[in-house]
């Protein structure tokens, strides 16, 4: 029988709920410091994260919702002087700087249950990993600020924005991070928040536990090995939607049950 060697989390809604108090509001951001009219509401980003990376994300937008808004295509400032790539480019390397403050301000703090189950995972010496979308800054950002100056270092492997060419829903990312560790898909569990994780995660043949969030609860997660609310806490129960669990928090010994499952 495989021996469960690692936990590997995706970051943007599983760890803490970045994407609508940390993302939206710095695309945002660097929308205004463009001169750019744009203002993504809360429902249009919900929209935009059916597409991962948040370069993509923006081309994406402009492809579909501005163009069909406007009735015309988007057209880089001619003061600019730049691609589309570099446009794109430079407008999201601003949001992360503006995402960057956002975490230095405590703006997003980590999900119910996270601080918890990391912390017993380290204890008993099971190795960590993260498999993200989002640039490795943010990830920094977000570990730095909630867990300690040295939480980066609690994560063997940081898989992480364009490391790999294919985002999620492609496996990529997490076949890489596997690769770097020495380990294969029967030695590890996941924790993501979305469908396009979820397709990721499963395509590397991994086991794998949801938390949904505002953004992905209505998404189809039937292939998911459990589905909860969160990672819940003694004092403040998780909510189980799929699977079986009969613990009122998630913990090692939960992790351990669903993986052998």
């Amino acid at each position: 029988m495989s021996k469960l060697e690692a936990l590997i989390f995706d970051v943007d809604g599983t760890l803490a709920n970045t994407e609508k108090d940390g993302h939206l509001v710095a695309f945002n951001m660097a929308f205004e410091a463009a001169g750019l009219d744009w203002k993504w509401s809360v429902e249009l980003y919900g929209r935009l994260l059916a597409v991962t990376g948040g370069k993509e994300r923006i081309k994406f937008y402009l492809s579909d919702f501005y163009k069909n808004e406007r009735g015309q295509e988007f057209e880089i400032p001619t003061a600019a002087s730049k691609t589309l790539d570099e446009f794109v480019a430079d407008l999201h390397a601003a949001k992360t700087r503006y995402y960057v403050q956002l975490m230095e301000q405590g703006a997003v703090p980590l999900r119910t249950g996270v601080v918890r189950l990391l912390n017993e995972a380290r204890d008993a010496g099971m190795r960590l990993a993260i498999a993200t979308t989002t640039t490795p800054a943010n990830v920094t950002s977000l570990l730095s600020h909630t867990l300690g100056a040295d939480a980066v270092d609690w994560f063997e492997v940081i898989a992480a924005g364009d490391v790999v060419p294919a985002k999620k829903p492609a496996p990529d990312i997490y076949i890489w991070a596997m690769e770097k560790m020495h380990l294969c898909a029967e030695q590890c569990l996941v924790f993501e928040d979305s469908h396009n994780g979820l397709l990721s995660s499963k395509g590397a043949g991994l086991k794998t536990v949801i938390t949904i969030n505002e953004y992905t609860a209505d998404h189809d997660f039937s292939d998911a090995d459990l589905v909860l609310s969160d990672f819940g806490e003694p004092q403040q129960p998780m909510q189980l939607i799929a699977g079986e669990c009969d613990a009122p928090f998630f913990s090692l010994d939960t992790a351990h049950k669903i993986f052998h499952r």
